[in-house]
């Protein structure tokens, strides 16, 4: 681990995205309505779930974008059917764990932190795709992220092994572990935020050199 690498954020930046990620966590059983895919981006800042709605929307767009590259890469690589429609939760999950990891590796904890929440965000996500396996193979151009018809992948992964009835029952897990992940990386945040100190982390440096 680098702990040399200077840090890009300051004091008071740490405590206030802390805060805006704690209070998004908090609103999140209320307001992600488990999980409306589509939160709209005409929302006014009046609204009392304006941040709420902001982070999600802009959170949302982005891992949308990920996952739509997974199915992509094998567009162009020979890649059997089933990889191809899994790669795009592949894609969506190692984006932010990647991240997190590439932080973590050059001693940026902080950052670190906040993607590894954005990785629960994520699997949120995924949890809320799943638990709608059961409505069968095609999704609607209103519910599709691209706005057109499409296949819904996990209603395929889960056919093939014969699940699909129990798609509630691995969402939930899998929610289950998105909410301790979130938990996880806000915790973190905390910690390098509000209760680490500059002496404690330049102490810190000075045991690794």
């Amino acid at each position: 681990m680098n702990s040399n690498v200077p840090d890009h954020l300051t004091p008071a930046a740490k405590k206030l995205l802390t805060t805006i990620l704690l209070i998004f966590f908090l609103l999140f059983p209320h307001y992600s309505g488990y999980l409306g895919h589509h939160i709209s981006a005409t929302f006014s800042a009046s609204d009392p779930k304006f941040l709420f709605m902001l982070v999600h929307f802009v959170a949302g767009q982005t891992l949308g974008i990920v996952h739509e590259a997974g199915h992509g890469v094998c567009y162009l690589l020979p890649c059997p059917q089933w990889i191809m429609v899994a790669m795009g939760t592949v894609f969506q999950w190692t984006f932010p764990a990647g991240i997190a990891w590439y932080f973590w590796h050059r001693g940026e904890r902080f950052g670190a932190m906040v993607a590894l929440f954005f990785l629960g965000f994520s699997m949120q996500y995924t949890a809320w795709y799943i638990s709608t396996a059961h409505e069968g193979l095609f999704v609607p151009a209103s519910k599709s992220f691209l706005g057109v018809d499409g296949y819904h992948d996990f209603n395929y992964l889960l056919s093939l092994m014969g699940w699909v009835r129990y798609d509630g029952l691995i969402a939930g897990i899998v929610r289950f572990f998105a909410y301790l992940v979130m938990l996880t990386g806000l915790i973190g945040m905390v910690l390098e935020s509000f209760i680490s100190t500059p002496k404690t982390h330049a102490k810190k440096s000075r045991q690794r050199r």
